[in-house]
């Protein structure tokens, strides 16, 4: 079977059985699907294959990082600066410091890495979650849930390319060529 068909199968299995598992049975777990699928994304995105983990993962949990500082840093300011400009201040330091750090080879991916910002940054702020940004619960902070989430959907995205690539390898055309 052609690859795109491959992987469009096993892309959409995979893709249902993880929402099935994130909202389903795993729920307690309070991981977050939408970050598994940014990462999964990323994954393809990058080129895929083992090179896309060894980039994205490490630049997703950095991005990640420098995005939870930012929001400790803000929330830390935000009473004698104000919330716009402490927010400007550390998002401004934390952008900086995701594009210097690409200087080294395992946070070279700088978008993957402000995708992990980002999830971090969302998550905390539409869940409310500021409050919680030192706990070490995993469903309360934002940092260890978001990383938890694009790890597995990195892994995902590494998975389902290598069932696409069997399912079309064991195809009749693919044998023939």
């Amino acid at each position: 079977m052609p690859l795109l068909t491959a992987l469009a199968i096993s892309i959409g299995v995979l893709g249902g059985v993880a929402t099935w598992l994130f909202v389903g049975p795993f729920a307690a777990l309070g991981l977050q699907i939408w970050a598994a699928f940014v990462a999964w994304a990323a994954f393809y995105h990058s080129g895929g294959k083992e090179a896309a983990l060894k980039t994205n993962i490490p630049a997703h949990i950095l991005g990640a990082v420098i995005g939870w500082a930012a929001l400790v840093g803000t929330t830390t300011l935000a009473g004698g600066l104000g919330v716009p400009l402490a927010a400007g201040i550390c998002v401004g330091i934390g952008a900086a410091a995701m594009v210097l750090a690409a200087n080294v080879g395992a946070f070279g991916s700088i978008p993957s890495s402000v995708y992990g910002f980002a999830c971090v940054a969302g998550y905390a702020l539409l869940a409310g979650k500021l409050g919680t940004l030192t706990s070490a619960s995993l469903i309360d902070n934002p940092l260890i849930n978001i990383v938890v989430s694009m790890v597995i959907g990195s892994l995902l995205g590494w998975l389902s390319e290598r069932i696409g690539g069997a399912l079309a390898a064991k195809s009749p055309a693919a044998k023939a060529a």
